[in-house]
C-alpha cells in the first residue's frame, strides 16, 4: 500500500466514485495502470474542528484501513476518506463496518463497470 502525497492524486480521486457514510466519505478511482498496489490518503477539513479533532479523525481513519483495505481494498485503485464532522462520536467498531461496507459496494459499481 502506498500513501497518497500530492494534490493531484487527491484531486484524480476525487473524479471517481463516491461513497458517503456517516463518519467519512470514501472515494474509490481505478489507476488503470499496470500496478496493482493501493493507494490510500486522508483528508479531513477545518470544518470537522481544530487541528487535535482532526488529527485524532486521520488516526482513526489510518487505523481503519490498516485493517480493512488489505482484504477488502481495490486492487490498482486510489482510495480517499474524508473525515465528516461527528466522524469521531461513532464507534470504532461501528466506522469498521461503514467502512466495510463501503468498500464492498466500490468493489461491486467497479465490476459492474468493468463488464
Amino acid at each position: 500500500m502506498r500513501t497518497l502525497s500530492k494534490r493531484s492524486e487527491f484531486l484524480a480521486a476525487n473524479r471517481g466514485l463516491r461513497f458517503p457514510m456517516p463518519g467519512f466519505v470514501l472515494l474509490v478511482r481505478q489507476r488503470g495502470d499496470a500496478d496493482d498496489a493501493m493507494g490510500i490518503g486522508y483528508t479531513v477539513s477545518k470544518k470537522v474542528g481544530n487541528a487535535v479533532t482532526r488529527n485524532r479523525m486521520k488516526r482513526r481513519l489510518r487505523e481503519l484501513c490498516r485493517a480493512a483495505l488489505p482484504e477488502s481494498g481495490v486492487a490498482g485503485a486510489d482510495h480517499v476518506l474524508i473525515g465528516r464532522p461527528g466522524g469521531n462520536d461513532i464507534v470504532f467498531a461501528e466506522l469498521g463496518e461503514q467502512l466495510d461496507s463501503a468498500l464492498q459496494r466500490a468493489a461491486k459499481k467497479l465490476a459492474a463497470k468493468a463488464t
